[in-house]
């Protein structure tokens, strides 16, 4: 059976940043155009411009009005914006907010029409795009409204991590308020089951962060390690999730004991995202997990200060595109394992024996 060819649908972000330099950057590799059919949602005004200043000649746009008009072996781009539409390099603007939110709304109406199969997207101003039509912290949250999703998980993605969080984009004075049994437990059922399907990885293990320092110190510094993440990895033991800890942070990735993991469950955003972009800034993807459909982006920002400059890397963008494909190749997989199952076999869940991790992690005493 011949493989289905993919159409992998591209929101162009805030046109005032680096969204369409990473664009060209990452379709220049005539790999992408091997691998699917990318069909950009945007401006061949905004597209025109960027190229000029950038001065690339090397790629060219397929305008076309639908994705249905796709060619498979060329770069594709539909017009949402029309031929009004003003660029400012490295600034944010109303109109940068509006033309996002248009590419946006253009490619997740496709997405959920089945008329592309994935949706990458490109960095978006999460001030200026706020309007009536959008109220959100974020793609996540857009994308979970928009898909009528009960829950997502922002999970991201490389070489040598996955990192999911319990709360995404949230003030940290409301963090721990946030952070209950059931919140946990969802997460932990989202992450298991998208390391399943999406990733194909069997019986995946997931190591779980603690709230506080040094996992809360036996309660000294905090009690919510003994009294809700602790009965929320029991719960999900219960359920065949391998889930593992509470670790402590610091220790935890200083000492390159994620490495034993399949995923890793932070509380917060800013606990697993500093380390994660320490290590795959450049090379990172940012998945939405638990949507009926597939999304994926860059890790970094509209990164206004460099816009225009050339110096932006095209790389986080194309492994985005390659990740979305691959995640799309694995749910086909799943779904036809699922029509011809095989006998299932029954996991047993021993917390004990779980590599026990270096000293200095000092979070031994709080390991299940």
């Amino acid at each position: 059976m011949d493989k289905k060819t993919i159409v992998a649908g591209i929101t162009q972000g805030d046109i005032n940043g680096i969204g369409y330099e990473i664009i060209i950057k990452a379709l220049a590799d005539q790999a992408i155009t091997d691998l699917c059919v990318p069909v950009v949602y945007g401006s061949p005004k905004v597209a025109a411009y960027h190229r000029k200043v950038l001065n690339v000649t090397s790629l060219n746009f397929n305008n076309i009005r639908s994705a249905s008009e796709a060619n498979p072996r060329k770069v594709n781009l539909i017009n949402c914006l029309g031929d009004d539409v003003r660029v400012e390099l490295g600034k944010s603007t109303p109109e940068g907010g509006q033309a996002a939110l248009a590419s946006l709304e253009s490619a997740v109406g496709d997405l959920t029409g089945g008329r592309i199969d994935v949706l990458i997207t490109a960095p978006i101003d999460k001030h200026n795009i706020q309007s009536d039509k959008f109220r959100f912290t974020g793609h996540t949250d857009y994308l979970r409204t928009k898909t009528g999703s009960h829950e997502a998980l922002m999970l991201m993605i490389s070489e040598s991590m996955k990192i999911g969080f319990v709360t995404e984009h949230l003030p940290l004075r409301d963090v721990p308020g946030a952070i209950t049994v059931s919140n946990i437990l969802s997460k932990l059922r989202l992450l298991n089951m998208s390391l399943l399907q999406d990733f194909a990885i069997r019986g995946p293990r997931i190591g779980v962060l603690s709230l506080n320092p040094h996992a809360g110190d036996g309660g000294l510094l905090g009690s919510e390690e003994k009294e809700i993440i602790i009965p929320a990895i029991a719960k999900a033991n219960e359920e065949g999730i391998l889930a593992f800890g509470p670790w402590s942070s610091d220790g935890f990735f200083g000492s390159g004991a994620f490495s034993r993991f399949d995923a890793v469950l932070a509380m917060y955003h800013d606990q697993g995202m500093g380390a994660f972009k320490a290590v795959a800034f450049d090379t990172g993807v940012n998945f939405t997990a638990g949507l009926p459909v597939i999304r994926t982006s860059p890790v970094h920002g509209t990164a206004f200060d460099i816009t225009g400059k050339n110096e932006a890397s095209g790389n986080s963008m194309r492994r985005a595109i390659y990740a979305a494909v691959d995640i799309y190749r694995n749910r086909e997989m799943y779904h036809e394992m699922l029509r011809n199952p095989l006998q299932p076999q029954k996991i047993e869940i021993h917390p004990e024996h779980v590599d026990e991790l270096p000293p200095e992690t000092e979070t031994d005493d709080h390991a299940l």
